[in-house]
């Protein structure tokens, strides 16, 4: 008798679904998926009938279709793709693409199993459409490590299921059946951040999470914070500076989120099973994703945000500076760390002017959050392989190009010329710039070009740099600053940590930091080095399995061609910072690649790194060391300058 009823209620809920006003069925298809989030089960409809109910799990944070949310999008889908036929039980999928394989132990992350389906929305400006599409979303059915979860909401926005009805079900359905996923709506209304209501961040450690925190208390609001590196001991300075701002930072245990928590902000690299969240969930605390919070700022200020897939953070910076010595005051919020504000005692990638109105953020592209921003001003710099495939960047840029309400400001590379056709000013070397630099001199520590007319001198290296400058002036002259009122802000501009900052010169060898780490970055690092130096000894870590594994063979192309003959590199193991990435090969094999082609490569161990290096360097090279994520590549870089400085003697140039 239940299993009618619940067939019955199967089949009128997708029948009601039928009115949805964006609904783009009239009558019920033949074969149908209902997901009825109330109930957590998933339903499988044929010729109206229900011929299966399985158990799930959707989002911890309830149903809601915005980008970066955490919840499970309402509405009318269909299956867009099926990824993992004839995988065995278990297969664990990252990006899509089968990468090892769970056996059963308790694991805190949320991994995705056995089989993939993916969803697009077909409800425009619900599931579908810029800051709302279930596709971008990455929003799939997939198999669970958290079985014991199943008939609860918990997932980050997917809808889980056990490994054996994933399996069953992806055998059951083709590309292109509908998936209606019905319940109510869920309304998180968090207050006013700078009401004096505490705000907590679990995760507050990371760039972009402090860097909100930061600018929140800047501007007078109440934050808390959590960070398990934090509670491991590590990035103590950090902790330090938070705590400096008045910040209260607690264990992350779930106890900040109790009392008079407001609202707890997470991002995507938060766990729904940190307690932090567990916690909010309990307490119906309102849950926010970062890029929700920014949201609101870029909403509230006449903001100038700045995407692309390299040199993000140092045209926020040279923006920033431009701005701040035209007299407009302006706020930022960014990833990397200004040096003119750590000057100032600052962490560096936030602040608030308190009688701004003008704010300047970093938009990231890597976690798709940026569509959820509408920009006075907006600027795309460049599009090259990073986080993701071409083409799905630039669907995401199409996207905030078309949310920026004054303007809109996109490099003349050939990658953004359909973004180029909609831009407001283009910015480059060529002759399709409006904002064009001529005369460019490039010179071992600095660069001079013209604009207009106009001189400038930049105290930064490399042509991509001189690059960077051109965006910021075409940013501030959409903002309505003068050529000659950016002048001298750029001449001083102090520039950006580990962007190419020289840390110091031992025995007439200098020593550069430098955040490069894809292979475009990495090309504009070797090639100023170049530009400045005898010989160059690079140093690189690659930046995680994952993303090693995506740009290898264009990692190998990079340093084949931007390394010289008497050029030499050293790469250092993959950094790992946990998870569940498969750790299936070594850099010592991108060594062995690199030699093939010619290269002076050698893979190194930390501890024997800095000794290597002195041996091999000599009077006029430069010691480049490249990387990101490890926060403990400067202090290694740093250990290598000491080790010039104080132990081993370096051979004179010959």
């Amino acid at each position: 008798m239940t299993e009618d009823v619940n067939a019955d209620r199967a089949v009128a809920r997708s029948r009601a679904a039928l009115s949805r006003a964006a609904s783009p069925f009239r009558e019920l298809p033949p074969r149908l998926l209902l997901v009825d989030v109330p109930r957590q089960r998933l339903d499988l409809i044929v010729d109206g009938k229900m011929l299966a109910e399985l158990e799930v799990s959707t989002a911890a944070a309830g149903v809601g279709g915005e980008a970066g949310s955490l919840r499970t999008p309402p509405g009318w889908h269909r299956i867009h793709d099926k990824i993992g036929a004839d995988q065995p039980l278990g297969t664990v999928f990252e990006s899509r693409v089968p990468t090892g394989h769970w056996s059963g132990e308790p694991r805190n992350e949320d991994l995705i199993l056995t089989r993939v389906l993916t969803l697009e929305g077909l409800e425009p400006g619900i599931n579908q459409g810029p800051g709302r599409d279930s596709l971008e979303r990455y929003i799939y059915l997939h198999g669970t490590n958290h079985e014991d979860r199943l008939g609860s909401p918990a997932s980050h926005g997917c809808v889980r299921l056990s490994n054996p009805d994933v399996a069953w079900l992806f055998d059951h359905v083709e590309i292109g059946d509908p998936v209606v996923i019905v319940g109510e709506e869920a309304r998180d209304i968090f207050p006013d951040p700078l009401s004096g209501e505490r705000f907590h961040f679990a995760g507050i450690g990371g760039s972009g999470m402090s860097a909100l925190a930061q600018f929140q208390v800047m501007a007078g609001g109440r934050v808390s914070g959590s960070d398990r590196a934090f509670d491991r001991g590590e990035r103590s300075d950090l902790e330090r500076r938070l705590r400096k701002l008045g910040m209260t930072i607690t264990p992350q245990d779930g106890s900040g989120v109790r009392g008079d928590c407001a609202a707890l902000v997470l991002s995507t690299a938060v766990e729904s099973e940190v307690p932090d969240f567990a916690v909010a969930r309990e307490l119906s605390v309102p849950t926010l994703h970062r890029s929700e919070l920014l949201a609101h700022f870029v909403a509230t200020y006449r903001t100038a945000a700045i995407a692309g897939t390299s040199g993000k953070s140092t045209v926020v910076g040279m923006t920033f500076a431009i701005l701040r010595g035209a007299g407009l005051r302006p706020s930022l919020i960014t990833g990397g760390e200004l040096v003119e504000l750590q000057r100032q005692d600052l962490i560096g990638n936030a602040f608030s002017d308190p009688g701004s109105s003008l704010l300047v953020i970093e938009a990231d592209e890597s976690d798709g959050s940026l569509v959820h921003y509408q920009p006075a001003v907006g600027a795309v710099l460049n599009l090259q392989k990073d986080h993701k495939e071409v083409a799905e960047v630039a669907v995401l840029f199409e996207r905030f190009r078309q949310q920026c309400v004054e303007g809109f400001v996109a490099g003349e590379d050939d990658a953004l010329a359909t973004l180029a056709d909609g831009a407001s000013e283009i910015f480059g070397f060529g002759p399709k710039a409006s904002v064009r630099g001529d005369a460019v001199e490039l010179l071992p520590a600095s660069s001079r070009f013209r604009v207009r007319g106009v001189a400038f001198s930049l105290p930064t290296p490399g042509r991509h740099n001189v690059a960077n400058a051109l965006a910021a002036i075409a940013v501030c002259g959409s903002l309505g600053v003068s050529l000659d009122a950016m002048v001298e802000p750029l001449a001083s501009f102090a520039g950006v940590s580990r962007r190419f900052q020289s840390l110091g010169v031992a025995r007439g060898i200098e020593v550069v930091d430098d955040f490069a780490h894809n292979p475009a970055k990495l090309t504009a690092a070797i090639v100023t080095a170049r530009a400045r130096a005898r010989r160059v000894l690079a140093v690189y870590q690659p930046h995680g399995f994952g993303p090693t594994r995506f740009l290898r063979p264009d990692l190998v192309e990079a340093f084949a061609e931007a390394l010289g003959p008497e050029d030499r590199l050293w790469m250092l193991e993959v950094f790992y910072a946990g998870g569940t990435a498969r750790r299936d090969f070594s850099a010592a094999e991108i060594v062995d690649e690199l030699s093939g082609r010619g290269v002076r490569a050698r893979f190194a161990e930390r501890e024997r790194l800095a000794a290597e290096i002195v041996a091999e360097a000599r009077e006029g090279d430069l010691i480049l060391v490249m990387g990101a994520r490890d926060p403990s590549l400067t202090e290694l870089t740093k250990g290598v300058l000491r080790a010039l400085q104080t132990g081993a003697t370096a051979t004179s140039g010959r």
